[in-house]
Parts: structure tokens; sequence; C-alpha cells
């Protein structure tokens, strides 16, 4: 008997060494050599989040609470992906930008890539409700350091900034929101980092 589990032993741990164990891209555990020889496992834990609870004076609170959570959650689903292109599609944006030398030539760049994004995406951000579109907005200032509105008047100018504000103003919104973690959007910061690490 004793023969069997110092076999069974030995086997799990080949299987061990021969490959590490990954779930969703975290490294479980491998083997390790400390400094006397010994193999060891060596284990990540995944990072645990815990955030404060907010103190409700009555049951109705609370439950508004939990309905808005809910909500920003559904709706930071729908959005965040989007967030992501912005971020990538401006990286690439800027660095082909730098590279052209006329203003007439920039023009006519800025003219493609706003013809090539109003065909890949008007039609799914027309789908946005306004909280969705509210969101997104402050998740561009999050994930580029610049609001919606430095983005345009950088590239289109100040009076197509001011323009895309005065429509965003029509829907109670702001291209001028930015992102505040440890403020406004306490709650929104707390469900992106949830969202981030597939606690969501």
């Amino acid at each position: 008997m004793k023969t069997f589990c110092i076999n069974v032993f030995v086997l799990l741990m080949s299987m061990i060494a021969a490959a590490s164990t990954r779930v969703d891209g975290v490294v479980l555990a491998r083997m390790a050599i400390d400094e006397h020889g010994d193999t060891i496992p060596h284990i990540v834990l995944r990072p645990v989040y815990k955030f404060a609870k907010p103190i409700f004076k009555n049951a109705k609170a609370e439950r508004k609470y939990y309905a808005s959570y809910s909500r920003m959650a559904y709706n930071l689903k729908k959005v965040y992906p989007y967030s992501k292109i912005i971020k990538h599609k401006l990286a690439e944006m800027d660095a082909e930008y730098a590279t052209i030398k006329t203003e007439k030539e920039r023009k006519a760049y800025i003219k493609q890539v706003e013809k090539e994004l109003f065909a890949e995406f008007e039609k799914p951000l027309r789908g946005l409700t306004i909280s969705q579109g509210r969101i997104l907005i402050k998740l561009v200032d999050r994930e580029t350091g610049r609001t919606g509105y430095q983005i345009i008047k950088e590239l289109k100018g100040g009076v197509s900034a001011f323009f895309w504000q005065a429509v965003a103003v029509m829907f109670s919104s702001s291209l001028k929101m930015e992102f505040n973690a440890e403020g406004d959007d306490k709650m929104l910061n707390e469900l992106i980092i949830l969202y981030e690490n597939g606690l969501l």
C-alpha cells in the first residue's frame, strides 16, 4: 500500500512538472527548484478584491442601490469592448497621423478613418441607451486619458467638438465627462475591476 501511494505521488508530481496548469491565462501551478535542489510546486493565486459595503438608511435604499448596481454591471458589459476598440484605434491613428506631412493629407486620412469607423460601428453604437453612452464616454477617458471632446477637437477641430458636445447635451450627457474612480465613478470602477478579472 505504501509503495502504491508513493507511485501515485510521483506520478502526480511528474504530471505537474510536465506542464503548467492554466485557467483563463493564469498559471495556477508549476514546479520550481529551491536552493537545496528540492522540487516544490509554485502556485500563483488569483488576486482577491474586496470593496467596502455601503451603509444603508433602510431596506428601500439598499434595494435601490443594488438595482442600480445590476443595471450598471449590465451596461458596462455592453460597452466595455467598445472602449478597448476605441483605445486601440486611437493609438493606431495617432501613430499614423504623426507620420503624415501635409495638412491636406491629414484631413484626407481623418476622413477615410471616419468613413471606416462609421461603416463598422454606427449601427451598434446607435443602439446604445443614454446610460450606456454615458458609461462609454467615461470609459474612453479612462482608457485614453482624453475626453471625447478633446479627441474630437484634436482630430476634427473646435467646431466639430462644439457641435457634437451640443448633441450630447441634448441627450442629457456631455463629451467632457471625465472618469473619477474615487468620486462619482466609484461603483463603476469596482465593476470594471471585477469585469477585467473575470469576476462579473
